[in-house]
Formats: C-alpha cells, sequence, structure tokens
C-alpha cells in the first residue's frame, strides 16, 4: 500500500514538474515595453510584448525565460513553482544607458579653417516651409538610387517614339550597355546590407539564447541570411514574430551546411 502511495505521489510530482502551463507576463520599465522579446530558453519558444509590456508565453517548472531588446539591459528570470501555481509574472527591466561623447559649450578656434569652419553660428537657411512653397517631404535617394533613376529603364514601347522622332536614348543606352542592371544590383544590396546590419542588432541576443551560434560564425550567417533571394520581401516591414521565424529557419539550414562541410 505504502508503494502504491508512494508512486502516485512521485508520478503527481513527476507530472507538475513537466506540465507546461500558459503564463501571463506583464513587463516594467521607464521606457518603451512594446516589442520586447521574451524567449523561454529552456523550452525554444518566443514571444513578444504587446503596446502595454503584456505578453504569454508556455513555460514549465524550472524553465529561464530571457528578456531581451535594444533599449533594455539582458534578463533571465527563473520560473518557480510561485509563478507556476499564479501562473503570473512582473517583470522589471533596467534601460540601457549609453554613454554620450564630450560636448563643448562655446566656441574654440583653433587656427585651422577646415577645423573651425564647423563651430562658427550662422542663421538658419530659409526652407521651402518658410517661403510657402511646396517641396519634397519623402525619403532621400541614395546616390545609387539616383544615379539608376537618371540611367531610365529601357521599355519595348519606348520605340514607338522613333516614329515621331523623341525616342529617349539614355534608357536604351544604358539598358545596351548594361549600367541599368549594374545600377538595380547595387541598390539591392545596399537595400539588403542596410536591412541586414539593422536585424543584426535588432535580433542576435534573441535569436542565439535560443538556438546557440559560435560568435565567429555570426556575422557570415547573417551574410548566408542576406544572399536569400527572398530575404528582403520575407523580412522588410515585417513583425518581430515573422522575421525571428525566418532567422529560425536559416539558422537551421546554415548550421546543416556546416555539418555538411
Amino acid at each position: 500500500m505504502k508503494s502504491v502511495i508512494g508512486f502516485i505521489v512521485l508520478f503527481s510530482f513527476q507530472f507538475a514538474y513537466t506540465q507546461s502551463v500558459k503564463i501571463t507576463g506583464k513587463i516594467k520599465s521607464g521606457t518603451n515595453v512594446e516589442n520586447i522579446h521574451v524567449i523561454n530558453k529552456t523550452a525554444q519558444k518566443f514571444t513578444i510584448t504587446n503596446a502595454s509590456g503584456e505578453f504569454i508565453i508556455p513555460a514549465r517548472l524550472n524553465d529561464t525565460l530571457r528578456f531581451s531588446s535594444v533599449q533594455h539591459k539582458l534578463k533571465d528570470v527563473l520560473i518557480t513553482q510561485e509563478i507556476i501555481t499564479s501562473k503570473t509574472v512582473t517583470v522589471i527591466l533596467e534601460e540601457k544607458i549609453n554613454a554620450l561623447n564630450q560636448v563643448t559649450v562655446g566656441k574654440i578656434l583653433t587656427g585651422d579653417l577646415s577645423s573651425d569652419i564647423g563651430t562658427v553660428k550662422g542663421e538658419t537657411p530659409i526652407n521651402f516651409y518658410d517661403v510657402g512653397i511646396p517641396g519634397y517631404t519623402g525619403k532621400i535617394a541614395t546616390q545609387s538610387e539616383r544615379r539608376l533613376a537618371e540611367a531610365g529603364e529601357f521599355k519595348p514601347k519606348m520605340l514607338l517614339g522613333a516614329l515621331t522622332g523623341s525616342i529617349p536614348l539614355n534608357p536604351i543606352l544604358n539598358g545596351i550597355s548594361g549600367r541599368t542592371k549594374m545600377l538595380k544590383k547595387r541598390v539591392k544590396h545596399e537595400r539588403n546590407e542596410a536591412l541586414i546590419t539593422k536585424l543584426r542588432q535588432e535580433f542576435s541576443e534573441s535569436l542565439f539564447s535560443i538556438y546557440p551560434l559560435s560568435e565567429e560564425f555570426r556575422a557570415d550567417f547573417f551574410y548566408f541570411c542576406e544572399m536569400d533571394e527572398n530575404f528582403y520581401q520575407t523580412c522588410n516591414g515585417k513583425s518581430d514574430l515573422e522575421v525571428l521565424e525566418f532567422l529560425k529557419h536559416k539558422l537551421k539550414q546554415y548550421k546543416a551546411n556546416q555539418q555538411e562541410d
């Protein structure tokens, strides 16, 4: 009889230990609490916080939750029996403090014209708002994007212009010489490079907390992601969860390639 009771107690303890429950959490911080990455390192699950800093994530006793964001210091929280019982957790995150460069107040002239010209105060230049005329307020194009726009893109219907004597020569000549194609590749590369740099900064801690990768291979891994033909369409403007899923998929591919090599 004692052995049966002991077995039941042991089974109950084992069940409670391995049972996964949904933990409802709340982030508190003096700064923005939206889009903070919440990672269950033990179960390899992740989610993000909403605008109020709230989240829901499955966890078991003794799992470790990691909280990561660009604005906050990294923090790990161990899932205790108290958290399992209440199914709630409140986490206070400490804001990262970035040291600012030394600021000098007032003019200091060195005698070097190229240096001193930057310290001279002048009147704010008049812009199109001041004189009441319309102006462009959208995203400023890069040098490569401007060059591509100037080169134009050849379209067969342009040849119809020969009938009226108004055929545009730039798009045709640039298309034949391959300059337009070269500029398109350059614009695409610069666009992808800017996005992968942003993702590397924002997602490295979260991704490698769940799926470890040696520091020496991380730069190569992100280059591997950038080379995916669907990289920009899959990651640009997407939610953090969608981006993490893409990076997780690519990391599995990358590790498989390493094993083959």
